[in-house]
């Protein structure tokens, strides 16, 4: 993965070079291992069937399958200039994947199936790289610890209001990415999780 890329899974707006999920994709990609594949190639850059099973901890013929079929919907591709005799290396075909509100109102029995799927694995690998942040936060100079947030909040809102609330807070992130840093700035990588969800029975 190139610096100026980003890795994103995004629920709300969708920034240009994101993959939108129609049912057909959503139904392809929605399978535990071939996430993390996919995020994997994304926040690591191209890898061969083998490098990501050693990696995910799977075999090598699961990653090989599971690569296939990502292909076959042109969410990765092959990566041929960095490939030796038989080996093949894959990458990322876009820097992130943008899931459509409207799938929630599909009324196919399997694209919902697929939408749980899809969701609770993002909500995993949310969890996944908190824990392993607040795991290794000591690693980190101090001014990086400094820059690091983990709020929450809670508002009183109408749907109309909450998606303006989202959209306003998506188009600030995608100016920060997409104006990026100063010559000669030290960067790293940043995370940003954004969940807003309503609550029931709850004042």
């Amino acid at each position: 993965m190139s610096e100026n890329e980003t890795e994103q899974e995004k629920t709300g707006p969708v920034p240009s070079g994101n993959r939108v999920l129609d049912p057909r994709s959503l139904r392809a990609l929605a399978h535990p291992l071939r996430i993390q594949m996919l995020r994997a190639l994304r926040h690591h850059g191209p890898a061969t069937a083998s490098r990501l099973a050693e990696r995910l901890g799977e075999s090598s013929g699961a990653t090989s399958y599971h690569l296939r079929r990502l292909a076959a919907h042109g969410f990765v591709e092959d990566a041929p200039e960095l490939g030796k005799g038989r080996e093949r290396w894959w990458r990322a075909a876009q820097q992130g994947t943008a899931f459509d509100a409207s799938l929630h109102k599909n009324p196919d029995p399997e694209v919902q199936g697929a939408v749980e799927v899809f969701l609770h694995e993002i909500a995993n690998i949310h969890t996944q790289e908190l824990n392993t942040y607040l795991g290794t936060r000591h690693q980190f100079d101090e001014v990086w610890r400094d820059s690091s947030d983990m709020s929450d909040f809670t508002l009183h809102l109408s749907p109309e209001r909450a998606h303006e609330l989202n959209t306003r807070i998506h188009d600030l992130i995608e100016e920060y990415r997409v104006a990026g840093e100063p010559e000669g700035a030290e960067t790293r990588r940043i995370r940003m999780h954004l969940h807003a969800f309503p609550q029931d029975g709850v004042n």
